[in-house]
């Protein structure tokens, strides 16, 4: 039981805490994670953003890489931990238990390396998250219901009734210096984030170090993380720190009730005062997180960089956003035209797989699970930012066709991406993330992709990298990554309210000509399917999550 505001809520929590236990772990190290699922629901852990180089099967994405671990069930997952450093999280991925069950992954350097950067006094998780005085499965509504309030490490402050006193502290000493591993892990929002009279420095984000970039605001889709050295260089005195949803949502109007959650950043030796209160952006303000999202760059020859590759050998365009789902006869739906919203990427919505995951029907050479007819291209062109039904066409692009279909790529293979925000039903950001892998991100913009213009813009030097990143609202984003990790991979919107409409769709990356580079055998333990209709029925217990490194 917990009470971030009035009333105790039951949740599903992970060793009865929320947000759950934070995982220490360094580059090189070979992960062992315990899940015993003592409660009423089916449950996967995903580690977001770790390579799981050669152990896709520990990936951990519902019906995807595995099936579910049933109630009264457990698992082990395994794999090593190579080639990355920095912030990343842990998280549920069946649907929207995600919102109380997830936790910080933190992955430092080897034992005797060095960060590439001062060593700070004090290192400290921040964890973002979404909250709802309801029961979880009520998320499932299409919409979404909107959260009651935003949290800092699990308390929503003193901007909510009932828990002003009740704030994430975090006490400093004047002239220390604090990595500060902050991690969105609310369901459906980006967030921006400020702390009052500081500037942070940006050194890493999504576990990928960057060029130092000093900033006094940031911003975080759902998935992401900033790793961010903050020096108490202030007068001795409290200060507030700040989260506001940011809605960018075109033509949208933003609720005039929308509030900062708040915590603290308490000096050593501050008397009790009023806390100075950080200037926040507007919350449809998308020329600040396009300015912050844009101006990361990675830090060239840092730990476990490498060069952006010249040559590109599969090139998809893809279009993504939302569309409609026809309404059931004899049903009301309350979306536009009277329909249900869908979810597009190229005019498909993903259907997830109910009988078997992907990855077995992959190796197991299944048929009738999915197609390998994923599109490289829309199936029309259109003026995709701004959309008007004129002809038949423009009518097919608002009714997505549903598939559960993959692009499959040979191994080693480079895959330039470049995704087209649509404004179809409505322009506004959705933050993509690719599992297995880190992309490079050579570029952002509004408006149409122009293949000849905005290729001329790209960054091929030091352009940041991500495993989640948001497509600007009305715009485009490039991506460009190396598939050199055999097996199915997820890449899909992360935002909870549209993963069940189906912005997704799944790569399969082919076996090397090595043993060593190609697909493992899944191990014997692997959770079996059920469609047992009383699973997910009741309220909560517990899942137990122990490791071991």
């Amino acid at each position: 039981m917990v009470k971030p505001l009035c009333k105790e809520q039951m949740i599903p929590t992970v060793n009865g805490s929320l947000p759950g236990p934070t995982i220490n772990v360094r580059e090189g190290d070979t992960l062992v994670v315990h899940v015993i699922n003592n409660s009423t629901y089916n449950v996967t852990i995903h580690w977001h953003g770790v390579f799981q180089l050669k152990s896709v099967w520990m990936d951990g994405a519902n019906m995807i890489t595995q099936c579910p671990i049933q109630p009264s069930n457990n698992f082990t997952y395994q794999f090593d931990i190579t080639g990355q450093e920095g912030t990343l999280l842990w998280h549920a991925h069946v649907v929207n238990l995600r919102a109380t069950l997830h936790g910080a992954l933190v992955i430092r350097p080897r034992s005797g390396r060095p960060y590439p950067f001062p060593k700070p006094y004090k290192e400290v998780p921040i964890i973002f998250q979404q909250w709802w005085d309801t029961d979880v499965r009520l998320l499932e509504l299409r919409p979404a219901p909107v959260s009651d309030a935003y949290l800092i490490n699990g308390l929503a402050g003193d901007s909510y009734p009932c828990s002003q006193n009740r704030m994430f502290n975090l006490k400093v000493v004047q002239g220390k210096t604090y990595l500060l591993r902050i991690i969105n892990a609310a369901l459906n929002t980006h967030l921006f984030f400020k702390i009052a009279n500081h500037n942070v420095t940006v050194v890493a984000a999504d576990a990928v170090y960057t060029t130092p970039y000093l900033t006094d605001v940031m911003i975080l889709t759902p998935g992401q993380t900033v790793d961010a050295l903050l020096t108490a260089d202030q007068p001795i005195g409290m200060y507030y720190m700040a989260t506001i949803p940011y809605f960018s949502a075109i033509g949208v109007p933003v609720s005039p009730d929308t509030k900062p959650t708040r915590g603290l950043i308490v000096y050593e030796g501050a008397t009790s005062s009023l806390p100075a209160k950080p200037l926040m952006p507007a919350a449809n303000d998308i020329a600040t997180a396009h300015r912050f999202s844009s101006n990361i760059t990675s830090l060239v020859g840092g730990p476990h960089w490498t060069p952006v590759p010249c040559h590109v050998d599969e090139k998809m365009f893809i279009t993504m956003g939302l569309g409609l789902d026809p309404c059931p006869s004899g049903t009301k739906c309350i979306g536009p035209l009277d329909q249900r919203l869908a979810g597009s990427l190229n005019n498909r919505t993903f259907m997830i797989p109910e009988r078997i995951s992907m990855q077995e029907a992959y190796f197991y050479n299944i048929t009738g699970v999915y197609t390998g007819d994923f599109p490289d291209q829309p199936p029309v062109k259109f003026d995709y930012t701004k959309f008007e039904q004129r002809t038949n066409s423009d009518f097919k692009m608002m009714f997505p066709e549903r598939k559960t279909s993959v692009k499959t790529v040979r191994f080693n293979s480079t895959v330039e991406i470049v995704l087209q925000n649509t404004g179809i039903v409505t322009r506004e950001s959705h933050p993509m993330h690719l599992h297995g892998f880190n992309f490079y991100v050579l570029g952002y913009g509004f408006g149409n992709y122009d293949p000849i213009r905005d290729a001329r813009k790209l960054n091929l030097f030091n352009p940041q990298m991500h495993n989640t990143v948001g497509v600007p609202p009305g715009g485009w984003v490039v991506l460009r990554f190396i598939a050199n990790n055999p097996g199915v991979w997820l890449f899909h919107c992360h935002m909870d309210a549209h993963l069940p409409l189906g912005i997704m769709m799944a790569f399969i990356v082919q076996n090397g000509l090595t043993r060593e580079t190609s697909l493992p055998s899944p191990p014997s333990n692997l959770p079996q399917c059920t469609r047992d209709p009383t699973i997910y029925d009741s309220r909560t217990t517990n899942v137990d999550l122990s490791y071991k490194k």
